[in-house]
Formats: structure tokens, sequence, C-alpha cells
């Protein structure tokens, strides 16, 4: 497949349209200079082979940082019938509920400057990370159920946090219906010594400041204001996540054809959604889910810690929760289809949940304005907080992009990083980077994303989302 396949339906938007088994189009929203990276791998190909899975509804969707993906690309988005439609654990990913948490604080970045590098330092000792980190936290087999259960609102229950945390994590920081017997018990092997770590890859701690605000309403109603020290959270259910992925993997290979489903790419092993087997992985996912969630609260806790040791008590207690969303997980949501209201069960891989203003699940404080979605950038850029839209509700299930969206494969990353300091680069542009080990910065080393304002800027001539604010890296922790 090659970009002459696609016909424009858009500025941003083009379609693949239906042939073949394709149950429905395949639509990706970019802009036409995006095109080149995109088609540079499969993405375009497995988003047109979703689009073949039984019960799927209006299109299969890609967002414009899509990049080939295990069966279903990242920045996939894709909603089923709950009657005749399927769960597939290639739709959400091996890193269950990675997401992102933005928290602010009262202090400026001029006066954060001068204890920079020990903010950092600091908050490097505080997490642990790095591939299969333990954390310092011990925890017993009860106590993980617990959090399989409870989520966030276990490390709340355990002084890690307040209420005002709750409100303005998606969810409520706890999914329902969690089953903590379907988990394996390999599974729970894995889950016991990583709570409170950040892990490795593409996942990090940013101190960053507000550098630009667009929209001085949503900005205002967020409690972001220009020059203020944030904090991005990015991390998922480690291990524990990964190993529920691979356990379902092989259930949803043998329930696909068990039931009969004619699969383009075995990577989409999937099951009816009312199914034993589809039950069963929701239970399970819900399980990983809810433990992610508990990670990033037990964090951000530490991160106010440290906050309270290198720069005050007061900025401590100011560093609040602006949001937290989820990029890789599936959810049973309310959308209006055809001008009916339908229950769908709707999967988001690499995209946020991008809701407008009015709907119950967005926080109170946050309806007039429309949700927050974060969109995190590389460690050299920016990220940004946007807003969702009505046209993303009509368009999308209501999700728009998750970030930047990799151009280079780690291992092309790491042989272009060659004879390369990555943190010393990013210290010349006043960037401080600590790492677990240098190649960990050669594959995430800028040059190995697309631009995100390029994204984001898709995003928004699609209508999927509006600016609210650009934020700029000043401190990164990677794994």
């Amino acid at each position: 497949m090659d970009r002459h396949d696609l016909k424009r339906i858009g500025e941003a938007a083009w379609e693949i349209p239906r042939a073949g088994a394709m149950r429905v189009p395949a639509r990706i929203y970019a802009t036409e200079e995006m095109l080149g990276d995109i088609f540079a791998d499969q993405a375009p190909q497995q988003a047109a082979n979703v689009a073949q899975l039984p019960g799927i509804v209006a299109a299969s969707l890609a967002m414009p940082d899509m990049h080939w993906g295990y069966g279903f690309p990242i920045g996939g988005v894709a909603a089923f019938d709950l009657a005749d439609g399927v769960i597939s654990p290639g739709g959400v990913g091996y890193d269950i509920n990675c997401g992102v948490r933005l928290m602010a604080s009262n202090v400026t970045r001029a006066e954060a400057a001068p204890r920079l590098e020990d903010l950092v330092r600091a908050l490097c000792a505080r997490v642990p990370t790095g591939v299969g980190s333990s954390g310092a936290m011990e925890v017993g087999d009860a106590e993980l159920r617990r959090i399989a259960v409870q989520g966030a609102r276990w490390a709340r229950a355990r002084g890690l946090g307040d209420d005002d945390d709750l409100r303005h994590i998606e969810e409520g920081g706890c999914m329902p219906d969690a089953d903590p017997d379907a988990v394996s018990e390999q599974a729970w092997k894995r889950a016991r010594p990583q709570v409170a770590t950040l892990g490795s890859g593409n996942h990090f701690l940013e101190v960053g400041y507000v550098d630009e605000v667009y929209d001085a309403a949503a900005a205002n109603a967020f409690g972001l204001f220009p020059g203020q020290v944030t904090v991005m959270i990015h991390c998922g259910s480690r291990g524990f996540g990964h190993q529920i992925c691979d356990d379902f993997l092989q259930t949803m290979d043998r329930a696909a054809r068990k039931y009969g489903i004619a699969l383009p790419d075995r990577q989409l092993a999937c099951a009816p959604v009312g199914s034993p087997e589809g039950a069963q992985y929701l239970g399970a996912m819900r399980c990983a889910v809810n433990y992610a969630f508990a990670n990033r609260q037990a964090i951000a806790h530490g991160v106010r810690e440290v906050f309270a040791s290198i720069l005050s008590r007061e900025s401590a207690a100011e560093l609040r929760t602006v949001y937290e969303v989820a990029h890789n997980i599936a959810k049973i949501e309310s959308h209006d289809v055809g001008g009916a209201a339908r229950r769908l069960c709707v999967h988001r891989k690499g995209a946020t949940r991008a809701f407008a203003g009015e709907r119950p699940e967005i926080p109170d404080d946050y309806r007039a304005v429309g949700q927050p979605v974060l969109v995190p950038g590389d460690m050299g850029r920016c990220s940004y907080v946007l807003t969702g839209t009505a046209r993303a509700m009509a368009e999308t299930f209501g999700s728009a992009c998750h970030g930047a969206g990799r151009r280079m494969s780690r291992k092309r990353a790491i042989k272009e990083a060659r004879g390369r300091n990555i943190a010393r680069e990013l210290a010349g542009r006043g960037i401080v980077v600590l790492a677990h080990d240098r190649l960990t910065l050669s594959e995430e080393m800028p040059e190995a994303y697309k631009d995100v304002s390029q994204v984001v800027n898709a995003c928004e001539t699609a209508g999927l989302s509006r600016r609210t604010a650009r934020i700029r890296p000043l401190g990164c922790i990677k794994g």
C-alpha cells in the first residue's frame, strides 16, 4: 500500500476506501507533508486490516502520530458494536494504560532555575527507572489485588495524594469491573516489585514550563499560566500489563478460530466482546489499567516530596494534578452514531480520549471548556495541552493524538546517534537529561520522533482538538 491508495476527504483527513474484506473504510488524519513518514512503514495497511474486523463501526481510524504497532497501528482508534463486535489485545497494546499525568506548580521557571539540576537529580534518585526496575514500595499479594481493583484510590487511601488528584484522573483513577481472578500468576509475579517505578523506553518524568498559552479561557480553567513550572509523568502498567497482553494473545488466537473470525493478520487475534474470552480479557485488562493509575499516583507522591525538599513545602502543596489520561485502553462508552446513542467498545492504542464539554466523564471544573488532552513530544522540543471538540465526538469517538510518534526504529536511532553525546547536546539547549544508560538516550533522541507541533497542527486542522498551551522541557529523566 502507498499514498496513491488514499482519497482526500479534508484538509487533514484521508481515506483508504473500503475494498475486499474491509467492512468500513480506514481514515487517516494527517497533513499532506506528514504522509511520507506515515507510509515509511506498514501502519496504513494495519489500519486497513483493522477495518476487516467484525462489528467495527463507521471507520478504522488513525491519528497523525501513527506508526507501525502490534496488529493495530499505534495511533489507532476503532469502535466495535457490543452485539456483534470484538475485543482485541492488539487494539490496546502491551503497555496497558500507558498514559500521562500533568502536574502544575506555583513556581515559575525563573524561581526554579537556580535549583533545576538539583531538582532533576533528586527526582532521578527518588523514582526508580530502567528495564525491570524495582520500586521502593513493598507490596504483598493481597495488596496487589487491591491495587488491581482500586487503582489510584488504593494510593490515596494510604496517604499518597488527595481527593483532588482522583477528580482529575480519567475514570477517577479506578476502572470498575476489574477481575483479579482473570490474571495469571506470572503476571502477578511481574507486578509485585514494580509499583511506583517509571520503567524504560519512551517512559519519562519531565520538568517543564508553560511556554505559550493559546486559549486563555481553557488555560485558566486548567490553572495554567506562562512561565509556570510543570511536571509530566509518562508510564504505564509495567511488566504486569505486558504479561496480561501476552497471556491473552494466546487465548484470543484460539478464540478467533473457535468463533470463526477470519483475520488478515494473526496479531489481530480477538474474541466477541460478549464472549467468555472477551469478558475475561476486559476484566484482566482493567486490573492492569488500575495498576497503572496506582503507579502514576505513587510516583506523583514522590515528586511532591522531592519538590518539598528541593524547593519548598509550599511549592509541594501546590503541585496539583491538572489531568491524567490513558493512551492504551479499551472502554465501553456511549456515542452518537447516525443520530442514535450506541454502547460501543472503543479501542484507543496510542490515542487519547478527547471529549468535548458537558460529558459526565469530564471533571466538573473543566466541562465549560472540554477535557484536557495531554500530548507529550520529545525531550528536546515541546509538549502540548489540548482540549477535545464536538467534531472529535462526531468523527473519532472523542479521540485525538497521543504524542509525537516515532519516525525512526530504535535500532536506526542508535545508529544515527553513534559518536554523539545526546545528554551534552541537550544540556547545550538548557535541558538537564538523566538516563539509566546512554543507549536509551540514543533511542529517544529528539530526531527519532516526528515533530509534535506538526502532529498537533494536523489534529487542530482536522477539528479534533484545540491548542490550549505549549510546554517546553527543562529537565527529563529516562529509564
